[in-house]
């Protein structure tokens, strides 16, 4: 009697290891949204050939995937839930790891990989945890360029701000402005040499025709006074 129980305990206790057979606890992976992640999923092809595969959302069930995301015959993929879930790598060496495209908060959570293996209870399940985080956004910061109105000398700020005047854009304008100066400098020029003597000999040609008119009128009416 005694003996009867105990084979039935071992009985037992092998049909619990034989159920449990295969399944992996589940480990964590971290992705970021907008990118891609791969979920490892690998079995031993060169013993057991190819072999169908599926993953599935959530805890896997004694047979098949629940919530279906992607299946293999063992040589190539023949369902797909979205193109988002890829098999990159090489099935025919027993790689069916998944990639999910374009990682979205939505997709944080466990994933199974069930290996169809032949055989009672022989098929082997991956659980994974997807853990999926906000990807950082990338900001772009200058050193700004600031005037000293005392020194005229360029102070930069060691602190990245925005951009209040870049120092090429100084250089721009002092040059403008130099020339500026430049050119009133030489218009003035040109107006003493060219029309302030122009103005002194049209003032005096004016004072001697005036004198010239003056004289004739005068010898005119001394003409017309000897006349009389």
């Amino acid at each position: 009697m005694w003996i009867m129980k105990t084979e039935s305990r071992l009985d037992l206790m092998l049909l619990l290891v034989l159920l449990t057979v295969g399944e992996s606890d589940g480990s964590s992976v971290v992705g970021q949204t907008g990118q891609s992640v791969t979920l490892s999923c690998k079995y031993d092809i060169t013993y057991y050939g190819p072999l169908e595969v599926c993953w599935g959302r959530g805890e896997l069930p004694k047979f098949g995937c629940s919530d279906q995301l992607v299946s293999t015959d063992g040589h190539k993929v023949i369902t797909r839930a979205s193109s988002r879930y890829q098999l990159l790598g090489r099935l025919e060496a027993g790689d069916v790891s998944l990639t999910i495209l374009d990682l979205t908060e939505t997709d944080a959570g466990r994933y199974g990989c069930m290996v169809e293996i032949p055989g009672w209870f022989n098929n082997d399940k991956h659980h994974l945890d997807l853990i999926v985080e906000r990807a950082p956004l990338h900001t772009c910061t200058v050193r700004s360029t600031t005037i000293t109105a005392t020194t005229g000398s360029d102070v930069t700020d060691n602190e990245p701000t925005q951009v209040t005047r870049a120092p090429e854009m100084w250089s721009t304008a002092v040059q403008q402005v130099n020339s500026l100066q430049s050119f009133v400098g030489n218009t003035l020029r040109v107006s003493f040499i060219v029309f302030i003597p122009a103005l002194l000999l049209i003032t005096c040609y004016r004072v001697w025709r005036r004198n010239q008119t003056d004289r004739r009128l005068n010898q005119s009416e001394k003409e017309d006074t000897e006349s009389l």
